[in-house]
Order: structure tokens, then sequence, then C-alpha cells
């Protein structure tokens, strides 16, 4: 390690050598530094993050937390947890030091979360507020499990904020064929609509589609990626989660739909997006469907508790139903529980038959 004065510019300069893990010994540096005093203090961060001392702040700490995590997350949640780490954890937290940052920090952190109000006078939703709490806690996690911080300060002050609510918006068959005649002025629009009630797929899911995906033989489309816009790019990554990846049915006026929207647009090569929209487009024209046919309006996902409260209300199960839409049936089960028969009345009457029977 040294420190050097550069005569021309008048600024100092650090050159920093190390050993990596494969033991290979590195050399970085860094200038411009106006003070001796500001190039000692970079040295010894990275002095304390390549021995991973959390006297560290928490600012380069965050740096070894995206080296660490990075590379094992789709491009698309990085860029959400990135998000979230430069525009509400660093600017709190970023130059205190890890071993310096405990509860009470956190919960003075909470508090101008709570407080925050943006120019319309609208605080930070409670999933959010949960959200960003995740993201702080999960740093922290990180420094326990692999850095010896000795308790996640997080965890100690408590979560702020709550889950997403159990509450769900979905339209009814009659809704959504009301919202769709709306919809048939503008081909793109309809076809999209009707894959996304239809076949319950994501967001997401639709607008990675490819003619190659359907299989108009057997009345299948194969849902194995997802389409994402991030920082002005398109990125196609895999499906949301493992049990995403999954060919779905179509029923069999959706195959007939289908075939003549693609003759339509037959310059579309195979392996081409069909819906080369945005998820802008789609809310834009789902907010116009709304108005022009009179139905409440509800979010583009809420089109997916819209085909799963069908499917249940056609009495399908819940293991079915996850094996259509790519969940886990655990998750169809808690969130849809109130939209499924009850049983009980009819179990209680044959206990009682059976109860009569046995003692006759």
């Amino acid at each position: 390690m040294a420190v050097y004065k550069d005569a021309k510019t008048n600024t100092w300069r650090v050159i920093f050598r190390y050993t990596d893990w494969k033991g290979e010994r590195k050399q970085t540096q860094k200038r411009g530094f106006p003070t001796k005093r500001e190039a000692l203090a970079w040295e010894r961060e990275q002095q304390n993050k390549s021995t991973a001392d959390l006297d560290m702040t928490f600012e380069s700490f965050a740096e070894l937390y995206e080296k660490d995590t990075k590379p094992k997350l789709k491009e698309n949640t990085w860029h959400t947890k990135e998000h979230i780490i430069r525009t509400k954890l660093l600017p709190y937290f970023g130059k205190r030091k890890m071993c310096d940052i405990h509860s009470k920090e956190i919960l003075a952190w909470q508090s101008e979360m709570l407080r925050h109000q943006d120019e319309s006078g609208k605080p930070y939703s409670p999933v959010y507020l949960k959200t960003v709490h995740n993201q702080l806690s999960a740093i922290f996690n990180h420094a326990v499990r692999h850095y010896n911080l000795r308790a996640n300060p997080a965890a100690q002050a408590g979560n702020m904020g709550k889950a997403k609510s159990r509450e769900m918006l979905f339209w009814t068959k009659e809704e959504y064929l009301k919202f769709a005649d709306a919809m048939m002025d503008k081909p793109m629009s309809y076809y999209a609509f009707e894959m996304l009630y239809w076949c319950g797929i994501r967001e997401g899911e639709l607008l990675a589609l490819t003619p190659a995906d359907f299989d108009f033989a057997k009345g299948t489309v194969s849902i194995n990626k997802s389409y994402q816009r991030l920082k002005g790019r398109d990125v196609i990554t895999d499906p949301k989660t493992v049990k995403s990846n999954r060919v779905v049915q179509m029923p069999e006026f959706l195959c007939d739909e289908m075939q003549d929207f693609l003759k339509a647009i037959y310059r579309v090569g195979e392996n081409n997006r069909i819906f080369a929209i945005t998820k802008y487009y789609l809310h834009h024209e789902m907010d116009r469907g709304c108005r022009a046919s009179g139905v409440k309006k509800i979010r583009i996902h809420d089109l997916r508790h819209s085909h799963m409260s069908l499917l249940i209300d056609m009495g399908f199960s819940a293991i079915a139903i996850a094996d259509r839409v790519g969940h886990e049936s655990i998750d169809i089960t808690y969130n849809y529980a109130h939209l499924f028969h009850s049983w009980q009345m009819e179990m209680a009457v044959k206990l009682n038959n059976e109860r009569a029977e046995k003692g006759g």
C-alpha cells in the first residue's frame, strides 16, 4: 500500500496491493484525491474490504454484497434490489461503519421512511416499506452468514409495513367479455388480452411469446421465458420460477384466434416476439378498455387472478390450477381459499349420517 502526491495535478494517488480469493497478488489504484486524509481513508476501506473487516462502511459492504449475490440473480431481480439499495439505503447508512449500525439506527431510519411523503403528500405503501426493510435485512443477513457480523440489527429492530394483502380484484367472465368486445378495434390489444385472460399467463410471459412457442396441432403454448425492459434494453429471461416453465393447453377458440392473428402478422419470424409492445402499452389499453366498456378498473396482473377464479368456479382443484398457471398448489389454496366451495357442511352431514348408521 502506498500514498503519493502527484506534483502535476496537486492531488493524491493510492496504490493498493492485495491477495485475491485465488491467492494471486493483485494491484489497484485510484487518483485525484484532493487531500492525503481522503486518500488514506480510501486505502483503509480497501484494506477492510480485502480482509472482510466490518469496520468498513455500509457503502463498501454493499459493494461486496453486490459482488457476492448479483451473479446468482436474474438481471431484473438485481435491478430492483440495486434501486432500493441506491435510493433508500445508501443515502442513510452509506457512510456509517457496519460494526456501528445497531437496532436504534434502524429504528431511526424506519421512522424516516414512515414519515416520507411524495410531492402529492402520499406516503410509501405498507407493502413497499416491507420490501425496502427486507432488502436492508438481507444485506445484514449476508454479513452475519459470511462475514462474521454477530447479529442482524434490522431483524432486532423488527419489520415495518406489511406483506401483500390477500384481497384481490378480478373480473367475472361476463365483465371480461364486455371488456374484450371494446378491444376488438385493435387486434394487437385484443389478442394480447385474450391470451392473458384465457391462459392465465403473466404479463412478461405474454410479451416474450414467439410463433415457435405455439403448437396448434396439439393446441398448446409453451411458457419458457419472460420479457423485461431494463434500462432501455429488451431483455428475455427465464420465467419467474422453475414451476413457471410449463405447457398450457389452449381452448379451441383461442387456437383459432391466434392462428388468424399470426397469419395477419406473417412477417414475424418464428423466434421473434409476437406482441412487440411494452407493458406501458398494455396498461394504457387496459385503461382505455375499462373506460369504453364501463367495467371496473383492475390491474393487468388481476387478469391472471380472474383466470384462476374462473377455473375455481368451474370446479377445478388447486393442484390442477397450479399446474396450469405455474404456481405451487399451496399458494393457490392460501390465496384463493375464500373462492373454493366449502365442503364443511356436507362433511358434517355425512359424518352425522355415518354415525347414525353405525349406531342403528
